[in-house]
C-alpha cells in the first residue's frame, strides 16, 4: 500500500506494545467470558435473519479513493439486500484497531466492541489468533466459501503462512509483478539472478522502497525466497522453512539474500543513498525516467496506473519465470464484535461472484478476485479474459506461477537486518 517508512516504523512500535499488552492482559482478564446467545454457524437463514437491523463496523485501510468508493456500493447494497448498515472505518494502519481490540478487552469489554469486521494482514491475525481474540471457527460455513475452492487453492486458507483454520475469510488477492516502459527497456530481467546482473550493467535505474515500507519488505521477501530455492538442493526444505516460525536459520537461509543487496547497493538509484518511501514515489519515478523497472504488490497496478495517465501507455508488467510472492488479503470478526452476524453476511456478500467481477473489472480498483475463475458465469468469464488483455496487464499464466509468503515472522527479521546493514545508507559488512 506504499506506507511511508515512519508510519510503518510506528506501526511496529504499535505491534510490539500489543504485543506486550496482551501478555499481561491474559493474566489478568478472561476474554472467553460472555454473556451472548452462542452463534450457530450452520444455520445460515437465522443468521441473515438476526443481522437485519444490525450496524457493522468494517475497520479497513482508507487510503485509496477507489477502494472507498468501492466500499460504499458495498454498504448500500447490504442495505437495500439485507437491512444491514455498513460503516467503514477508515483506518491509516491495522494496528491502530489491533491495539483498540486489546485494549478493550483488556478493560473487560467481552461483548461490545468497536468494531465488527477487520481486514487484516498475516501479522496482525497472528497476534489476535494467539490472544483468541477473535470470533469463530466460522468462515467456512458461509455459503460462498465454496466458490474460492480452497482444496485447490491452499493459500485461501493461509495467511503469510499462518493457517486461518476458519477464524478469516479471503476477500482479495495481490502479487508482487514487476514493469516497465517497453519503449525504454526491451528485455527486462525475469530472475532474481537476471535483475542483479541487470542492476549492475545499468546503475541508477533501479531502487526500491525502504524497509519496513511494506513494498521494500516485499521485494526483499521475493529475493529471500528465491535465492534460497536456488541455492539448496531441496526445495521442499526451503518452504518448509519459510512456513516457520524464524529460527537460528536465519542466518543461513538469509545469507544469499545480503549478499545479492551488497552486489547491487552501490548501482542503485542515487547510490543506495536515499530510497523512495513508497509504491508511489516509485512508479513516479519510473514515469519521470528517472529508472527504468519498478516493482508493485497489485497484479492490475499498471491497468489502474495507465488509466490514471500516471504510466505511459507502453508500460508492461510480468512477474518472474519462478513465480513472484503472492497473498489472499483477509478478513476476521474480533470476538467482543456486537454484530457478528452482519459481519458474517457482510464477508459472504463480499465473496459474491457480483462484488468479486465487480472489483476485478475496475481498472481503477486494481484488484484480484479469490473466487476460482470457473465459479464465475460465462458473460463474467468472457469479460475477464477480455481485460485481462489490457494494455499493461499481467496474463493469467504468468499469474498462475505464485510463490507464498513465509511465516510473519520472517518480515521482522528481515526488516532489522536490513536496518542494521543498510540503515545508514550504505552496505555494511556484516560478520565479515
Amino acid at each position: 500500500m506504499g506506507n511511508s517508512s515512519a508510519r510503518a516504523q510506528s506501526a511496529k512500535k504499535t505491534l510490539l506494545v500489543a504485543r506486550f499488552a496482551i501478555f499481561w492482559f491474559s493474566i489478568l482478564f478472561s476474554v472467553n467470558a460472555s454473556s451472548q446467545q452462542p452463534i450457530d454457524v450452520d444455520n445460515w437463514q437465522k443468521i441473515t435473519d438476526d443481522a437485519r437491523g444490525q450496524r457493522v463496523y468494517f475497520h479497513a485501510w482508507g487510503g485509496d479513493t477507489e477502494l472507498n468508493a468501492h466500499l460504499t456500493w458495498i454498504a448500500q447494497e447490504m442495505l437495500s439486500r439485507f437491512g444491514v448498515e455498513l460503516i467503514h472505518v477508515k483506518l491509516a494502519d491495522t494496528s491502530s484497531a489491533v491495539t483498540r481490540l486489546i485494549a478493550e478487552n483488556a478493560a473487560g469489554n467481552v461483548e461490545r466492541g468497536s468494531a465488527d469486521l477487520i481486514w487484516l494482514n498475516g501479522e496482525n491475525f497472528s497476534t489476535l489468533k494467539r490472544a483468541n481474540l477473535l470470533f469463530g471457527p466460522w468462515a467456512e460455513e458461509q455459503p460462498n466459501f465454496a466458490l474460492v475452492d480452497a482444496d485447490r487453492y491452499p493459500e485461501m486458507r493461509q495467511d503469510f503462512g499462518v493457517k486461518t483454520e476458519g477464524f478469516e475469510s479471503p476477500w482479495t488477492r495481490s502479487q508482487l509483478i514487476f514493469y516497465y516502459d517497453s519503449e525504454r527497456l526491451i528485455e527486462p530481467p525475469r530472475t532474481a539472478e537476471a535483475l542483479k546482473n541487470w542492476i549492475k550493467e545499468n546503475p541508477g535505474e533501479f531502487t526500491y522502497p525502504r524497509p519496513p515500507a511494506f513494498l521494500g519488505t516485499t521485494l526483499l521477501k521475493q529475493l529471500l525466497v528465491e535465492l534460497a530455492v536456488n541455492r539448496s538442493q531441496s526445495s521442499a526444505e526451503v518452504e518448509s522453512t519459510f512456513s516457520l516460525p524464524v529460527t537460528a536459520a536465519f542466518d543461513t537461509f538469509s545469507a544469499p539474500l545480503w549478499t545479492f543487496l551488497d552486489e547491487i547497493h552501490s548501482a542503485l538509484l542515487r547510490e543506495g543513498r536515499h530510497f523512495p518511501q513508497s509504491g508511489t514515489q516509485l512508479r513516479a519515478a519510473l514515469y519521470d525516467r528517472e529508472i527504468s523497472l519498478a516493482f508493485a504488490f497489485s497484479p492490475n497496478e499498471v491497468v489502474s496506473s495507465i488509466s490514471r495517465n500516471e504510466l505511459a501507455a507502453s508500460t508492461k508488467s510480468y512477474v518472474f519465470d519462478s513465480g513472484t510472492l503472492s497473498n489472499v488479503s483477509f478478513v476476521a470478526i474480533p470476538k467482543n464484535a456486537p454484530s457478528k452476524q452482519g459481519a458474517m453476511l457482510v464477508s459472504n456478500f463480499l465473496l459474491s461472484p457480483e462484488v468479486q467481477f465487480r472489483a476485478a473489472i475496475n481498472a481503477k480498483l486494481a484488484s484480484e478476485p479469490v473466487l476460482a475463475f470457473d465459479n464465475f458465469t460465462p458473460e463474467q468469464q468472457a469479460a475477464l479474459r477480455v481485460n485481462a488483455q489490457a494494455p499493461g496487464a499481467v496474463t493469467p499464466i504468468e499469474l498462475a506461477r505464485k510463490i507464498q509468503e513465509p511465516h510473519p515472522s520472517w518480515t521482522n527479521a528481515i526488516e532489522r537486518e536490513w536496518l542494521k546493514r543498510y540503515g545508514g545508507g550504505a552496505p555494511s559488512k556484516g560478520d565479515e
